[in-house]
């Protein structure tokens, strides 16, 4: 069984973010910018099926600047076999739409006919939580979303959601799209000779107009801010004074 991986080219998780000044969005000079740590999670889930025998081969796909055949490279790096980068953008600023993103991977994935499409649940950039929902969706194929566990057997997948409840396993058919969360693994560093054996690994160029999509954004951003900075705490001196400020100033209660 084929597995597709999207990936996305983010900032890296441990910077800390800056508007620019002019508040059209984040600044991006010069910041350190590395794979999406929920697509890093699918990475690996991906891997561990292939070791386990139940994926052949894994085909990781990034939608968005050149730049992001360095991200590609990473998966490659990891373990994936090949990528395909879809150059849709020129602008390191220019984010492409959830809508966009989910009809390019649906042109991907009837061309390379996977048997699951495994992909992170959101980006940390833009925190959208819907490219997979709608690919799912694009592709009238079954859905699993929050994965926090995945057993993959005979035309099927059993995996265990994170909701809001406490846990929650389903069992959807094959070919199937499934998000992953944060704790479905741990993923594996890669090591300097798979570093180097990236290098050769097949990595194909596309662009939209490959597969006859527009990709024209169809929001645009007004303004961006930075969150108000938290204030000082106070110390109280009894629950009831507490209870009181939590009541009366914070209204909370």
């Amino acid at each position: 069984m084929k597995v597709l991986v999207p990936v996305k080219r983010v900032i890296d998780y441990n910077v800390k973010v800056r508007v620019r000044a002019d508040g059209s969005g984040v600044d991006l000079a010069n910041v350190k910018m590395s794979m999406n740590p929920f697509d890093e999670i699918a990475v690996e889930e991906a891997i561990r099926l292939k070791e386990k025998g139940v994926a052949t081969e894994i085909v990781a796909v990034s939608i968005g600047v050149k730049q992001a055949a360095e991200t590609l490279r990473t998966a490659l790096a990891m373990g994936a076999d090949r990528a395909i980068l879809i150059e849709a953008a020129a602008d390191v600023h220019q984010d492409i739409e959830p809508l966009a993103v989910a009809k390019l991977l649906a042109a991907v994935v009837r061309e390379e006919a996977p048997g699951l499409v495994l992909c992170g649940k959101q980006a940390i950039d833009n925190d959208m939580n819907a490219t997979g929902q709608m690919l799912a969706a694009l592709l009238g194929w079954a859905q699993a979303t929050f994965a926090s566990r995945l057993e993959v057997a005979e035309g099927s997948a059993e995996v265990t959601r994170e909701v809001d409840g406490g846990l929650q396993t389903i069992r959807v058919g094959l070919p199937a799209v499934v998000t992953v969360d944060l704790r479905l693994n741990e993923p594996r560093y890669a090591s300097l000779p798979n570093i180097m054996k990236a290098k050769k690994k097949p990595l194909e160029e596309k662009t939209p107009a490959d597969y006859g999509v527009d990709v024209a954004p169809r929001l645009t951003v007004l303004r961006t801010v930075e969150p108000a900075g938290r204030k000082a705490g106070v110390r109280v001196s009894s629950v009831d004074e507490l209870i009181g400020k939590l009541r009366d100033e914070a209204g909370v209660l």
